[in-house]
């Protein structure tokens, strides 16, 4: 099987990219860095070509898709770490999510399989947990308002595709969210804030073994991708305190949630569950210890957030 991976240097993409590797199909990944790293893939493996480069230039994109002529387009570059370059976020999330279909459709892809964050929900859903058939309200940020046009495309295509609805990915490679933001202050010895929020986190690796099912056939269509779970964010906090062996219980800031923040958005993985089988998730616990691993060895690279500038700031002093 041939297999096109945009971002496939960045926490989801490299993962599945390594389960396609291992298996001995040949992978064609396609980043440009922003943020992704390229120590997440090998140098040298006879089953991986690596480009430099954007999804947003389409010249590029349709070379590449007419020499190595994919079986498989798995789709997971994003753009995101600014919330208010909206051009970036449109550029990347939006067009060259277009280009990459249209390149698919020109060269017969037989499958398409992209991500979509459950945030096109809103930010103040109508049902808990939120189903499938709940209205599509984007219009919380710039992330997910430029993140629907291409599953709205996919659906106008006519191509095979599954697309996933994501709950909190978190793991090794994290560079978004509370969890890398959490180690590099409690590393540096700085005091950290959490919110009154809920989430669900759920293992990237988790994610990755059913991106190869979707891959070789199982789901049709959109799916939620969760545990079904949501927890306090200050119970993450508590694990990785735990994990890092902080002696003396470092007591966080407890902040009322923000304007552009929601208590939770828990996802209903009922049909996930039905046509990719019982999902065994990944104990939070052990999420936490592999991410911080990672950053041991690794370092924090990003850190990105969601929130507006004002927030973001006052969280990095």
């Amino acid at each position: 099987m041939k297999v096109f991976i945009s971002g496939g240097c960045g926490q989801v993409g490299s993962h599945v990219a390594e389960l396609f590797m291992e298996r001995g199909d040949k992978v064609l990944v396609v980043d440009n860095f922003d943020t992704g790293r390229r120590l997440h893939l090998p140098d040298e493996d006879n089953n991986l070509t690596f480009v430099e480069g954007s999804i947003a230039d389409k010249p590029l994109i349709d070379k590449l898709f007419a020499e190595f002529k994919p079986d498989i387009v798995v789709h997971t570059a994003v753009s995101y770490k600014d919330p208010e370059d909206w051009y970036s976020d449109c550029l990347t999330n939006a067009a060259g999510g277009a280009a990459l279909i249209r390149a698919s459709i020109d060269n017969n892809v037989k499958r398409f399989i992209y991500f979509q964050t459950a945030l096109c929900y809103g930010i103040d859903p109508v049902e808990s947990p939120i189903t499938l058939n709940h209205p599509i309200l984007p219009d919380n940020s710039s992330y997910s308002i430029s993140k629907t046009p291409t599953e709205q495309y996919l659906k106008l295509s006519g191509l095979d595709y599954v697309s996933f609805r994501l709950a909190n990915v978190v793991g090794p490679r994290n560079v978004s969210g509370p969890v890398p933001i959490f180690y590099e202050r409690l590393k540096a010895g700085k005091k950290c804030f959490v919110t009154e929020a809920r989430r669900d986190f759920v293992f990237v690796k988790d994610l990755a073994k059913n991106v190869i099912k979707a891959a070789d056939g199982s789901g049709k269509g959109e799916y939620n991708f969760s545990s079904g779970t949501d927890v306090p964010i200050i119970e993450l906090y508590d694990a990785m305190v735990k994990a890092m062996r902080i002696n003396v219980y470092p007591e966080p800031d407890v902040r009322p949630l923000g304007d552009d923040d929601v208590a939770s958005i828990l996802i209903d993985p009922s049909k996930t569950f039905e046509d990719f089988g019982d999902i065994e998730f990944t104990p939070l616990e052990t999420i936490v210890a592999e991410a911080i691993a990672y950053f041991d060895e690794y370092g924090v690279y990003g850190g990105y957030t969601h929130l507006k500038h004002e927030e973001a700031k006052d969280e990095a002093k």
